[in-house]
């Protein structure tokens, strides 16, 4: 059970990723924010934010957000195995709250690495975990493509045409026609001509 929901107060400072919101009392909560959240923060203004308690033997975080959504998708990030709640925040900062869900839900592998702390493993996780959960239909025909499929990501091909900067869905996409039978060069080299 979440014993702080929400905060409102002033904010009285702002350093990198964190701001302090003084309440009512004379208290001060040092909050961690994304960007988004970091850049609609203006001292002395009032700001409400729901608040995220992470709680651990040697620690006592609390991440804020100015929209509910937000915390939900922070929610969902640190579920995935091998995010934890800065590397969540991280990958919230990569842009705007949409920009965020749009980049999971097309499987931008590259933007979300771009998150300090997340590697190719994490954000391939990240993708095959959420994709379905951000509230957002991928552009893709989703009926011919299952991206979460784990065998996608064990396909060289796909590896390959990945590394090469295709998004997952695009290599999965691009490889889909070509016969499987063939060595991997060959079929890599084959989506490479054909998309």
């Amino acid at each position: 059970m979440t014993m702080i929901a929400t905060l409102t107060g002033k904010v009285s400072e702002k350093s990198l990723d964190s701001i302090i919101v003084d309440v009512s009392g004379g208290v001060g909560y040092g909050l961690l924010v994304p960007r988004e959240t970091y850049e609609k923060a203006s001292i002395n203004e009032n700001i409400k934010l729901y608040v995220y308690e992470h709680i651990r033997e040697n620690t006592y975080d609390l991440y804020g957000f100015t929209e509910e959504a937000t915390k939900e998708l922070f929610i969902k990030l640190i579920n995935v195995n091998g995010v934890g709640p800065k590397v969540a925040l991280n990958i919230l900062s990569i842009g705007s709250f949409n920009g965020v869900r749009q980049a999971i839900a097309s499987g931008n592998l590259k933007l979300i690495q771009t998150a300090p702390g997340v590697g190719k493993k994490v954000a391939e996780r990240v993708i095959i975990e959420l994709k379905d959960k951000v509230g957002l239909i991928s552009s893709l025909d989703e009926s011919s493509l299952l991206v979460g499929d784990d065998a996608a990501l064990q396909d060289e091909a796909v590896q390959a045409l990945v590394a090469l900067g295709y998004s997952i869905p695009d290599a999965v996409v691009s490889l889909k026609s070509i016969d499987k039978s063939l060595p991997t060069k060959e079929r890599v080299t084959l989506a490479l001509k054909t998309h």
